[in-house]
């Protein structure tokens, strides 16, 4: 059985929301717009998907520290998993939330992970938060073994036995590993005392997943998976707010979408979606192409 992830969030709400593409970024609709990102939601369960992501990647102290709002970050953490399971409500349909655990400085920044004594007291306020509202926790974008650990363990102690997935994010060429430079088999075996749930690939290309897809084939017999970006390259010293912003891929049209993601597939992945840059009609089409192959 496949399921279906949900894509981006808050590349969606950046061209829904005026003001949502820099400072709080995708936190700003849980502050101005609640109800847009319970639509955001019920698009991606209309288009097909199956697992939904809270919107909480920026909630952590670092980004609601912009807006003054770092002392509310568990406020904000909850409201996120709230709305995820109000649109899952009124949707009808049997759809999963998956609590969002982030990076906690930036995305990408292996050289920014904060110390575990920083790290994993967040964390665990984090899953506190969401624990009443989701379904599994998802470690994602993690740029190092350190990372996704930090954030795992965390979830393991805090979450309730709920199932916890942890999602690498991989440099942008196939085979070259972690973007902290590690292999993949080296960020697997980091998190082998903690019983992991399943493990995914996002926030990368789809060649690059495609090709770890098949390494964790043969590392696990846990549900495997990725959601991809239409990023081409991330500019070294890459941050939200700085100046170089990410460069995004123009061959990667929502058809050569669908073909790698049914490759992915082929290849043994059994949790297939998106991420920055690939939105409800992505999923749609993903969807309808997944339909008429069953």
């Amino acid at each position: 059985m496949i399921t279906i992830l949900d894509g981006g969030m808050g590349g969606e709400i950046q061209k829904r929301l005026a003001g949502a593409a820099k400072g709080l970024w995708s936190a700003t609709a849980l502050v101005d717009s609640p109800e847009l990102v319970v639509a955001l939601h019920q698009e991606y369960i209309e288009a097909g998907a199956r697992m939904i992501i809270t919107n909480t990647y920026s909630t952590v102290p670092s980004y609601l520290a912009k807006g003054n709002l770092e002392a509310e970050f568990e406020r904000f953490t909850a409201l996120g998993g709230e709305l995820a399971r109000r649109a899952v409500t009124q949707s009808g349909e049997s759809v999963q939330v998956a609590g969002s655990l982030p990076p906690l400085s930036e995305s990408y920044r292996p050289d920014l992970v904060p110390a575990a004594v920083i790290a994993e007291p967040i964390y665990a306020q984090l899953v506190r938060a969401l624990e009443p509202y989701v379904d599994l926790f998802l470690c994602e974008t993690m740029s190092s073994a350190d990372e996704a650990y930090h954030a795992a363990s965390q979830a393991k102690a805090e979450g309730n036995g709920k199932p916890v997935y942890v999602a690498w994010t991989l440099n942008e060429a196939p085979g070259t590993g972690l973007r902290s430079g590690e292999t993949l088999l080296a960020a697997f075996e980091r998190l082998a005392d903690l019983s992991i749930d399943g493990y995914l690939l996002n926030c990368t290309t789809p060649e690059a997943a495609n090709t770890a897809i098949n390494e964790l084939k043969r590392l696990t017999d846990r549900p495997i998976g990725c959601y991809v970006n239409r990023i081409k390259e991330v500019p070294k010293g890459w941050t939200l707010d700085n100046e170089g912003p990410t460069i995004r891929r123009t061959d990667l049209t929502q058809d050569y979408f669908v073909e790698l993601s049914m490759q992915a597939i082929d290849a043994g992945a059994t949790i297939v979606g998106g991420c920055c840059g690939i939105g409800p009609e992505d999923i749609q089409a993903f969807s309808n192409a997944l339909s008429a192959k069953v």
